[in-house]
Formats: structure tokens, sequence, C-alpha cells
């Protein structure tokens, strides 16, 4: 249960589930904006202007202007357009098969755990490799 969930149950407000949510795809979507290249997943608030997430964005060679956050509850709702990057912290969200992903743990994890953070390293370099080598 998400903090968003427990607030909402203390305060007695009853939440519904689309049964179909596909059916309102068009009606739910997420709108992201063009100029996003990366898609951060997570029920986390994140501060894009940390030295940890700064790193991490310029190692992608984007800035924080280029990423969008969205909760697991919107990932349904992404626009079948959509071509970015998806980071998912902490989160095991099912991404279409389309969407390139990099998984680590949460971000309040991640910013004392030297090996979590090398695992994401690598992933980015992984990542960085095949979007250069497609580029060729």
């Amino acid at each position: 249960m998400t903090r968003r969930d427990r607030m909402l149950a203390q305060m007695g407000i009853t939440q519904w589930t689309l049964r179909q949510p596909q059916r309102l795809k068009g009606e739910l979507s997420v709108q992201i904006p063009a100029s996003a290249r990366l898609l951060i997943i997570t029920d986390e608030q994140a501060d894009l202007t940390c030295d940890l997430l700064s790193d991490i964005f310029r190692s992608l060679n984007i800035t924080a202007e280029d990423v969008y956050c969205i909760t697991p509850d919107n990932v349904q709702s992404i626009p079948a357009q959509t071509n970015c990057l998806c980071w998912l912290p902490g989160t095991e969200a099912e991404l279409p098969d389309s969407l390139p992903s990099l998984h680590s743990p949460r971000l309040a994890d991640l910013y004392q755990d030297a090996q979590a953070k090398r695992g994401l390293w690598t992933q980015i370099y992984h990542y960085d490799q095949t979007v250069t080598a497609a580029s060729r």
C-alpha cells in the first residue's frame, strides 16, 4: 500500500479501479512531452536536481528538462507512440516490449548502495552501446 493509498484510506475516501482500463486508454493516456528522453516510473518523489540523478542524466547526455516522471499506476496509459528510455527505480511495472528500460532499487536505497549504483551504471553503459551500435 502506497503512502497515497494510506492517506486516502485514513480520510475515508474509496478508490475505484477500472476492470478494463484499456477501453479508456485514449481518455486516460498520460501526456508525455515530445521532448522527454527518460521516463522515470516511481512512487517516490524524485529530486531531479540531486547530485546522483544529475550524474545519471549526464551519463545519458540529457538534462532534467528531458526527464518526465510518472507513477506505476500510469504505466498502462503510456501512449503507444512513446519512444524513450524508461527507468524503474524500485518498481516492477510491466512495460511494452518496445520500450527500453533500466531497473534499480528505490531511489532512497540507491543513494546508499554502491553495488546497486554499479549495477545501474552497467545497464546505462549497455544501453549506450546498443544505441551507438544501432545509429551506425
